[in-house]
Parts: C-alpha cells; structure tokens; sequence
C-alpha cells in the first residue's frame, strides 16, 4: 500500500510532485534547523485518488492518525484533551502557488470544553474565545459553505455593540456572545451544530481541503495561469502556533527582496496580536516590516537572519510567513516569491552580480511575456492631475477604466474597467482577470488583492484609507469627492496614486531602450533588460525577423533588435489609393487593360521595396508575392448591386457600375479564403507576379548601384503542390535573368496548406526555403476561420478544456506543429540546405518559440513589436535546451 503521509523531516524542496510547494518548502526548512512547528503532509496522490472517487483512500486515515500521534509526542499536548489542546491548522499546496485560490482552516480541535481548558493552560481568556470564534467562522465557510458575509454581519454587529472599530479591541465577553451567535448561524445554515470532536473537524477540513481543488475559482485561476488540472493539491496539517495572544505576539509575511522593483532590503507586513488570515485578507492595514525592529528586535534580528539564509539556500526571492508567539518566532512558509515583471529582470541580474546564479539561470528566471509587459506605455505624470488619494503601490502598470464594485459588473463590460472594493477575497478574481486595474481600500503588499494581482500582471493599489467604499449605493468618496460606478479614473501602481479621469500614457523606458533613446543604464530595470537580452542574443541558435511591409516599420523591427524582414506583405502595400488599380488589373478583360495596370504599379513597388531594402540593408528581406482573398480587392457585391438596382428603378444607365457588377459576379466566390488567392491569382492573372518580381529586382539593382547591400529574397504563397511552385519559378527566373545589375536572389515558397506540409520533400526541389504560415496553416488544419469562430465558440471550449490557450495564440503543437516538424524533416531531406523559418503571429509568441527552437527552424519573424520577446525567448530556448543535454 503506497505511503500517503510524510512528516516535515521526510521530504525536502525538490519532492513538490508529491508534497506541493508549500510541504515541499516547510521540510526543507525544518531540515534546514529553521524553527518550524511540527506537522505533516498529505500527498497529492492522496487528493488524486480522492477526486476520482469522492472518499480517501485505504489506509489513509489510519496514517493521519500515526502521523498525528507524532505530533503530539512534539509538543506534548493532545488533540481534544480538555485541560491543554493540542490545535491544528490545516493548509492546501499545491506544486504551483495558487494564491487564496484553496481552503485553509486554523484553530482546528477547540470545542466548548476545549476553549475552557485553552484558556486556563494560556492564562488568556480574550485569545482562547478568539481562537474559538475564528475556527467556527473559517470551518464555516470552507467547510460547510456557510455563506461568509453571515459571519460577517454578525462581527460588525459585535463591534458596533462594543463601540470598538477593530476585531482586537472586543473583550472576552463581547467574542463570548460572538461564538454563540456564530454557533447560531452554523447550526441555522447547516441543520447541525457545531462539530465538538476535533478528528471529525480534523477529517471534514481534509476533505474541504481536497475538494477545494475543483473548486470554481480554483479552475478558473489555473486556467488564467495554465497550470495542469490534473496535479491535485497536498494537505499540510501543523501544530498551531498563536500571532493574536497579545501585544508580544503577531503575524506577517516578508520578502527578501521587493516583489513590486526587485530591489533589495526589508520588505512585507506585519500584524500586531492577529493570525495570518488577517494579513492576507487585508481587513486590517498592516504596518512595514521594518516597525517591527522597534516592536520585538531579537525576533526582527533572528528573522532578517533566517531571511537571509533562505534566499542564498534557494538562490531567489523568497516570500515567507511567520508567526510570533510571546516573543517567539515561528517559520509558517517560505516558497520562491511571485513578483512583478520589472523584479523579475532586475534579481535576475542582481543574483548574477551576486554569483547566486549563471546568466543561463538567469534567462530561465525571466520570461517573454514579462518582457511584454515591460513595453507597455507608462502614465506621463507631468501631464497627471492632482490625485485623489495614494495607497500601497503594489503592482506596478498604468490602469484607466470605468470604477465596477463587484466581480459581476467587471467580468460583464465592454470596456476598461477598475475594479473597486475594501478589500477582495478569492471570489473576486473573474472580476481580477477581467479588470484594468485594482484598488481597495484595506491591506497591504500581501494581501489578497496584490498578490493576486502581481501573479497575473495586473496593476493594484491597496491600502487607500482616505476611500470610502460603498457599493450598495455604487460610489466611493474620498476628501469631499464622490465618484460613482461608471466614473473614470486612474491607477499608478508604481506610485500607489489615484487619479481622476484618464491620466495620459507616454512609452515604457524599456520601449525607448530598445529604441536606442535611452541609455542601458539609465535605471536598474533598463540595466537588467540589457543585460539579459544581450546574454539571449549571444546564447540563441534561432533568429528573429520581423513582419513589415514599410520602411517605418522595417527600421522599428531593427531597432528592435531584428536580423531580417521574414515577411512582407505585397498586398498591404496595395491599398488606399492603389486599391483601384489593383481592381483594374484583375477586371481587365484583354491584354492592353492588364498591361496598363501593371505598368502603373511597377513604379509604386518598385519605390517600396527600394525603401525597404535601404532600410535593412546587409540583412535578409523576404517578399510575398501578393496573397489578399480576391474579394478585398473587388467592389463588395451587395454595394453594387444595389447601386445597379436603384439606377435602374430611376431609368439611368448604371455605367461603369454595370460593368462591374457583371465580373464581380463572374469572379464571386462563396469562401474567399479557400478560393483564388496566393499562388492562384498570380497563374491565374498573367503578368502580376512577373510585375512584382521584376519590381523586387530593379529595386536590388537600384541599391547595389547606390553601394547597398540588398538580400531580397521572394516568396510564393500558398502553394499546394510542387506544379505550382515550378510554374511561378520558371517566370521569376526569366525575370530576374532580364534585370541588369540585380543581386542573387533566392525563391521559396510559404507552407500554409497541410497538402503542402505533407509533399514538402517534393515542393523543396522547387524551393530554397521555407517560410510556415501558421495563421493559415492553423485555420486550414482545424478547418474554421479565424475571424468567425473566435467570438463564437472559443470561450466555450477554452471553459471547456479542450483548448488550453487558442490555438491562433499558441501553436498546436499536436496537429499544426506536427504538420511543422514533418514539412521540416521532408524538405531538409530532399534539401539539405533548405532554411526554414516561421511568418505567422506564432513567431512572437514565447511558447510558439520554444516549440519552434526544437523543431529546428532557423529563424522566427513576427510584428516589429514582439521582435525582443522573441529574441528572448529564442535564448531561453537555447539555454533549457543546453541544460536538459547536459544532464543526459
């Protein structure tokens, strides 16, 4: 019979498949010495088996019930015993950090007979019926689904009795009549009472616990954060330790380094005379941890020590909870910490300086999406008005939206939105993914509401006391200011200030770096950036081009960082004015039309791909021959037919617009997407591509006339079979042998048909490389449209399961990838020189990326603004690639 329990001093850091992080995290500190209570484990196997079959598993009571006997041994006290309990917390953790998102129960074992003999052992009557009415509260709620805001009527009514503002200030007799009237509404919502044996409270929160994991916000977070649904979470059963037994006692969270900027100090909250709920629940504002060195300096030294030690045992940011006790301190949880993406970049970089970590390490600890994060525009506070008020800054970004107060309001609106509340709880975050923005007016940097918020990115201002929340009558007041729901207003999480209206934006510094504006050392986060980037450029095999059509755009993507133009996109360069001779050309109906219109757009190319040339001149440019569906270039049907009609019922001649009718109806197709496009149109219309190659060579021979180094390279579209390609090539050829002075330049083909992934050992014969379409290679491979099926069913199937993220987003590496990895196999096959790249919007997407490193392409290319994401995330391919060879 497999083992389901495991004591702190079994297990160590690197068991969190089996443990979870944070048991994981509390048996390596209890095997670092580290003073930490004594308790155990559950496993995840356990919650597996659990989940499948809606009971434990064999033998897993039996094991709690030794492991508890342990515990007891510890501290000598006893689960139950009348004149000295023994009291429990039970904790989830699973292998990834779900913040708030799972059940916790502490004070599990008090009793009506327990709570006495608690009170008589501690000497304080206040802390044992405080415990008391924690318990019934929490066991409650997560246990029995007693809804929370019953609990919380009936305390705000406690303290209005008491005349007191906050929990800490009722006396013993006031939490007295409190647990009694707790014991009231559990017993009114669940038709029991209170459970009075501490293993049937111990047991019933294990299972709340287990459940928990299918719990909707806990899905719906792991869907937000792709963690696997699959893992379960542990069970962390510990000896309770008390942080609200008196002015010498509290509770806390600290950080080794800041999890807002990275930069190093003290940081984190603490709690005089509260348990750690209170923290995380941000019902009562916290004071900084450095207050603490004047409240209880031998326990301040000996933390700060324990920090320290933690963060070089670990070799990153730790975020851990302790507890005080009458002076002694207590380690509840260390875990390696969540934090905003510019403290991401700046410890990755510090902890190199330190020697902590490798600059591999480095780019492992950073990822794409952060950097992404990092180029959105900042709010221009020389252009800001007066705020509001100012809270806790703790998550950093620009948010402008409408104010909502509840979770519903936010996830249903159209636009931006700040999400405004006392405080929030796990029941808010479809309200947190759907907001701009953040702000309460309790807690801290640990409280729900920022940690949540920095895990996913989103801007958070706490902590705002001056706010006056009131969501029944939808407004909040601050210093005379009322503000209503619908109001506009603006949260900088960087300064914690809240500003009325829309406070204008200007670039990110890490977008003017890039754009060479400003100095790589111009701050600590522009310094880590640039040094990490340069490590992923010197460490990556993958290339990074750009999509661009323009020379603006061209020169932006080099800025950026850009090593080549991977697509331009002819037809783009056909609209506005030039859109008429395109529809010229492709009505004509003999040669004399055709020829007119081609010789008025060979210029126009021509100017356009000198201009590109010029501005990536030394690197690789690759043109797409023109591939619009034929209907973006037509007048739309339904307009002229109704301008044809209304001439006609007027008795007028409808000219040209008769004219154009008749061929639009010829050319009309059902699905213009699978119709004559790409390759097609230029067999189809004579003389189209031969006028787009012969511009792309003339504009070679222009620049190398000028002393440029122009690489064009030409790429035919769409194509499905070998036949086709050869057609197109035999015309391009004699184009460009006709073109005096003209450079060497290589012609390829883009895969974007599964027919072509397929035959790619035939088509390569033809081609000098490859360029994936994923865009359409996706739609054709799971046979729906973009434009159509996004609004219709994707977020059905994303609630559903069956797509983790979309799969225009993130490459579908089951089906489109494999198509990818076999055209790249067969094409290298039949052409050993073959250079393979990717053009589609995958090419900038950091998991596509990676997927695209191990399938060996050579170069990705994306929109100009997604190039340094990419160029870093190519690098962190690089380096997880070397490390996973190295450990073979």
């Amino acid at each position: 019979m497999p083992a389901y329990v495991y004591d702190f001093v079994d297990g160590d850091k690197d068991m969190k498949d089996l443990l979870g992080g944070k048991g994981a995290n509390l048996a390596e500190m209890t095997r670092m010495g580290l003073p930490v209570p004594p308790g155990f484990t559950i496993s995840t196997e356990a919650c597996r088996a659990y989940l499948r079959t809606g009971d434990f598993p064999a033998g897993l009571s039996e094991e709690v019930d030794q492991h508890l006997t342990r515990i007891e041994g510890a501290t000598g006290k006893r689960l139950g015993d009348p004149a000295d309990p023994l009291l429990l917390s039970v904790r989830s953790g699973g292998k990834f950090s779900m913040p708030g998102m799972m059940e916790t129960i502490l004070d599990i074992g008090l009793t009506d007979v327990s709570v006495l003999g608690l009170a008589v052992q501690s000497g304080d009557d206040r802390f044992a019926w405080d415990s008391y009415r924690r318990l019934i509260q929490m066991f409650g709620r997560t246990v029995c689904d007693v809804p929370g805001e019953l609990f919380e009527a009936e305390l705000t009514l406690a303290r209005r009795d008491a005349k007191v503002a906050t929990d800490a200030e009722l006396d013993t007799g006031h939490l007295q009549d409190l647990v009694e009237a707790y014991k009231k509404v559990f017993h009114v919502h669940t038709g029991r009472d209170f459970p009075q044996s501490p293993h049937e409270q111990l047991f019933l929160a294990i299972r709340s616990v287990f459940s928990s994991w299918n719990a909707d916000r806990a899905v719906l977070y792991r869907r937000q954060e792709r963690i696997p649904h699959d893992l379960g979470t542990a069970v962390n059963v510990m000896a309770m330790v008390f942080g609200n037994r008196g002015p010498d006692s509290g509770t806390g969270v600290a950080f080794t380094r800041d999890p807002a900027t990275g930069l190093p100090g003290v940081y984190g909250d603490y709690l005089q005379n509260a348990q750690g709920e209170d923290v995380v629940a941000g019902i009562r504002n916290t004071v900084g941890l450095a207050e603490l060195e004047k409240l209880d300096p031998a326990s301040f030294t000996e933390l700060t020590a324990i920090m320290a030690r933690l963060e070089e045992h670990y070799r990153d940011l730790c975020d851990i909870e302790f507890t005080i006790e009458r002076g002694k301190l207590w380690m509840l949880q260390t875990r390696v910490g969540k934090r905003t993406a510019a403290a991401a970049f700046v410890i990755a970089a510090q902890l190199i300086e330190e020697g902590l970590i490798t600059p591999d390490e480095a780019l492992q600890r950073v990822t794409g999406e952060q950097l992404a994060k990092l180029m959105f525009p900042a709010f221009d506070r020389d252009a800001a008005p007066a705020p509001l008020t100012t809270g806790v800054a703790a998550s950093p970004g620009a948010a402008v939206g409408a104010i909502v107060f509840d979770s519903a309001h936010a996830a249903a609106a159209d636009g931006p939105v700040i999400l405004v509340r006392r405080e929030t709880n796990p029941d808010d975050l479809p309200g947190m993914i759907a907001a701009q923005g953040i702000l309460t007016s309790r807690g801290g940097k640990t409280s729900h509401a920022a940690v949540v918020a920095r895990g996913m990115g989103k801007t958070c201002v706490c902590g705002a006391e001056q706010l006056a929340i009131d969501p029944e009558a939808g407004t909040v007041t601050v210093n005379g200011t009322v503000l209503h729901a619908g109001d506009v207003i603006s949260l900088d999480g960087s300064t914690g200030k809240v500003y009325p209206g829309a406070v204008p934006v200007r670039p990110s510094p890490v977008v003017r770096y890039f754009e060479g504006d400003l100095a790589a050392g111009a701050d600590p986060l522009v310094a880590a950036v640039d040094r990490l980037m340069a490590h992923a450029d010197a460490t990556r095999r993958l290339g990074v081009h750009a999509n661009a059509d323009t020379a603006a755009d061209a020169a932006r993507a080099r800025r950026f960082g850009a090593t080549g133009v991977g697509l331009c996109r002819t037809e783009h360069q056909f609209l506005g004015e030039r859109r008429e001779l395109v529809e010229r050309l492709i009505l004509a109906e003999d040669e004399t039309g055709r020829d007119a219109a081609l010789a008025a757009l060979l210029p126009l190319q021509r100017a356009d791909f000198t201009a590109l040339f010029e501005a990536m001149d030394g690197m690789p440019v690759t043109v797409r021959l023109i591939d619009p569906p034929l209907h973006e270039f037509l007048p739309p049907l339904e307009d002229l037919t109704a301008r044809v009609a209304r001439a006609e019922a007027l008795g007028t001649d409808p000219g040209r617009d008769g004219e154009l009718l008749t061929a639009v109806r010829r050319m009309h197709e059902a699905n213009p997407m699978l119709g004559l496009r790409g390759v097609r149109l230029g067999l189809v219309v004579p003389g189209l591509f031969a006028m787009q190659v012969r511009a792309v060579a003339e504009a070679a021979a222009q620049r190398v006339a000028a002393g440029g180094d122009p690489r064009p390279e030409i790429m035919v579209p769409l194509v499905a079979t070998v036949q086709e390609l050869e057609t197109v090539r035999l015309e391009a050829e004699s184009v460009l042998h006709a073109v005096p002075g003209a450079p060497p330049i290589r012609i390829g083909t883009m895969i974007e048909v599964p027919r072509a992934a397929l035959t790619a050992g035939e088509i390569a014969h033809a081609a000098e490389f490859f360029s994936f379409g994923t865009n359409d290679l996706t739609q054709m491979t799971w046979g729906f449209s973009r434009d159509d099926v996004e609004g219709a069913f994707f977020g059905r199937y994303l609630e559903l399961g069956i797509f983790a993220a979309s799969p225009f987003e993130t490459i579908d590496a089951g089906g489109v990838g494999e198509l990818v990895r076999t055209a790249v196999e067969r094409g290298r096959a039949a052409r050993p020189d073959l250079t393979v790249g990717v053009c589609g919007e995958h090419g900038g997407d950091p998991a596509s990326v990676r997927y695209f490193h191990a399938a060996g392409l050579d170069y990705v290319s994306c929109s100009p603004f997604r190039v340094p994401v990419a160029r870093l995330e190519a690098g962190r391919a690089a380096c997880a690639g070397a490390a996973t060879s190295d450990s073979r």
